[in-house]
C-alpha cells in the first residue's frame, strides 16, 4: 500500500511526518473526515474495528464488504478520489470470540481476516493479544506471534487469490490497549520498555519465518506499544515524552518500522505533535470523533429546546437516554457508581459508549427530526455563540454555513484538524 509505505520511508528519512487513522463507522464522522482530507488534498486512512464490522455484521450490521462499499460510495459522492482512500482493519483476531475455546475463536478469526482482505482492506492490524476461554493469562509473546503469523498467512493467500499479488501492510504488537478506552479508572500507565518491544518483534519475526513469510517483513510497518497515553471515562493520561525516550530511540534501528499509537483520543495538540516526532507516526482516533459528534448534537438539541415547544421538539436527549436504559448491554459493565454517576457517564463519558446507539432507529428518527426542525430557518447567531462558540466565529466570518449539518461536520473537523497538524511533518536539518 504505497501511501503507507511512502509515509514510513519519509519518516525514516528524517521528516517528522505521520498519518492518522479514523476509527469510526458513523456516516457523519466519515463525511467530516472525507471532506477534510479532500479540502487538504491528503490521503485518508479509515479503519473498521473487529467489534464494529465482521463477517457476521458486528454491532454496525455491516460486513467488511458492506463497509468498504459504503465508504467508497460516500467518497465518490463527495468527489474524493478512491485512489486516495486507505481502508484498514483494526484489532483483527479472536477479540470478538474470547469466550470461546482458542481453536474455535481462531477459526472465526481466520474467516474474519479472509473477509477483510477479500473486501479490499489493505492495512491489517493483527491482534491476537487476548486470551480465549482455555488459554493461559496472559498469553506469551510466542503464542500471540504464532497466531498472528497464522492470520498473516491467510491474508497473503487471500490477497494473491483475489488480486493477483499482495500489497498488504501489517501492524503487529502484544501491548495493545483495549479497543475504545480503558474500563477502569486510570492514574498513570507504564510505558513499554525497549526490551519488551524488541522481544515482541523477534517473536513475530521467528513466527513469520516458520510460516514461510520472511519476505513480507518490510511490509510490517507498525508496532503497537504503550507510549503512556490512554483515557478512561473521565480522565486522560497525557503523553509524557521524557518517559518514552528509550522506547522512541529503539525503533530507529528498524528501517521499515514506526510505532502505531492507539487511544490517542483527547490528547492535546502539542502531545499529538510530540508523539509523531517521537516515531509514533500512526495515530489512531475514534471515540474523540464520536464524542465531538455527540457534543454538537447535544448543543443543537439545546438550541432546539430554546426555539420550539416541547411537543414539537425531537427530544433527542430523552430518546437517547431511554434507549440506553432499555438496552444497557453496551454501557452497563463499563459505568459504575450511583444512579446520577451512571447517568452522567451515559451522556458525557470520554469512553463515549453512546456511539454504539446512534444506529438505533428511534435515535436516528429523533436525529432526523432535530435536523429538520433547525433547517427550516437559520439558527440564530446568539444561540450558536452560546452552544457552539468555535463554530460561531466561523459563521460570523462567512466561512461556515449555519445549517445543522454543517455545524456538526465542522465541530468534528476541529478534532481532525489537530491530527492533521500533528501529522503534517517538517523536514529536519539532517534529512
Amino acid at each position: 500500500m504505497k501511501h503507507l509505505t511512502e509515509m514510513v520511508e519519509q519518516h525514516k528519512r528524517g521528516n517528522s511526518n505521520g498519518i492518522y487513522a479514523v476509527c469510526s463507522a458513523h456516516p457523519l464522522v466519515l463525511e467530516a473526515a472525507i471532506r477534510y482530507a479532500h479540502s487538504h488534498q491528503t490521503p485518508l486512512l479509515i479503519e473498521a474495528t473487529s467489534n464494529q464490522v465482521d463477517q457476521f455484521g458486528g454491532y454496525t450490521g455491516m460486513t467488511p464488504a458492506d463497509f468498504h462499499a459504503f465508504v467508497c460510495r460516500l467518497a465518490e459522492s463527495l468527489g474524493f478520489p478512491t485512489s486516495q482512500l486507505i481502508l484498514g482493519g483494526d484489532h483483527l483476531g479472536p477479540n470478538r470470540w474470547q469466550n470461546l475455546p482458542a481453536e474455535q475463536a481462531m477459526a472465526n478469526a481466520d474467516d474474519l481476516i479472509k473477509s477483510y482482505v477479500s473486501a479490499g482492506f489493505k492495512k491489517i492490524h493483527l491482534d491476537c493479544s487476548m486470551s480465549c476461554e482455555d488459554d493461559p493469562v496472559p498469553l506469551t509473546d510466542a503464542i500471540v506471534a504464532g497466531r498472528a503469523a497464522r492470520l498473516a498467512n491467510i491474508a497473503e493467500a487471500t490477497c494473491r487469490e483475489q488480486f493477483g499479488e499482495s500489497d498488504l501492510v501489517y501492524v503487529i504488537g502484544t501491548e495493545v490497549p483495549v479497543p475504545g478506552g480503558a474500563h477502569e479508572t486510570l492514574t498513570e500507565l507504564a510505558v513499554t520498555t525497549p526490551d519488551a518491544a524488541r522481544a515482541t518483534l523477534e517473536a513475530h519475526r521467528h513466527a513469520f519465518e516458520k510460516e514461510g513469510l520472511s519476505d513480507i517483513w518490510p511490509r510490517i510497518i507498525g508496532l503497537v506499544v504503550q507510549p503512556g497515553v490512554e483515557f478512561d471515562h473521565a480522565h486522560v493520561c497525557d503523553y509524557q515524552p521524557q518517559k518514552a525516550v528509550a522506547l522512541s530511540k529503539m525503533v530507529e534501528a528498524y528501517d521499515t518500522l514506526v510505532f502505531e499509537a492507539h487511544s490517542t483520543d483527547y490528547q492535546t495538540p502539542q502531545a499529538l505533535r510530540q508523539l509523531v516526532n517521537d516515531h509514533f507516526a500512526i495515530l489512531k482516533v475514534g471515540p474523540a470523533l464520536t464524542f465531538a459528534l455527540r457534543e454538537a448534537l447535544f448543543s443543537l438539541a439545546a438550541i432546539e429546546e430554546e426555539l420550539l415547544p416541547a411537543k414539537a421538539s425531537s427530544g433527542l436527549r430523552h430518546v437517547l437516554e431511554n434507549v440506553m436504559l432499555d438496552r444497557p448491554e453496551y454501557w452497563q459493565s463499563h459505568y459504575h457508581g450511583d444512579g446520577n454517576a451512571r447517568r452522567l457517564a451515559r451522556g458525557y463519558s470520554y469512553s463515549d459508549r453512546v456511539r454504539y446507539y446512534w444506529p438505533d432507529s428511534q435515535i436516528d428518527d429523533a436525529f432526523a427530526r432535530l435536523v429538520r426542525n433547525l433547517a427550516d430557518e437559520p439558527v440564530p447567531l446568539p444561540l450558536i455563540s452560546q452552544y457552539l462558540p468555535l463554530q460561531y466565529s466561523k459563521v460570523r466570518e462567512g466561512a461556515l454555513k449555519s445549517t445543522p449539518r454543517e455545524l456538526i461536520i465542522d465541530h468534528i473537523q476541529d478534532i481532525l484538524q489537530q491530527y492533521h497538524a500533528a501529522c503534517e511533518g517538517v523536514t529536519t536539518q539532517n534529512a
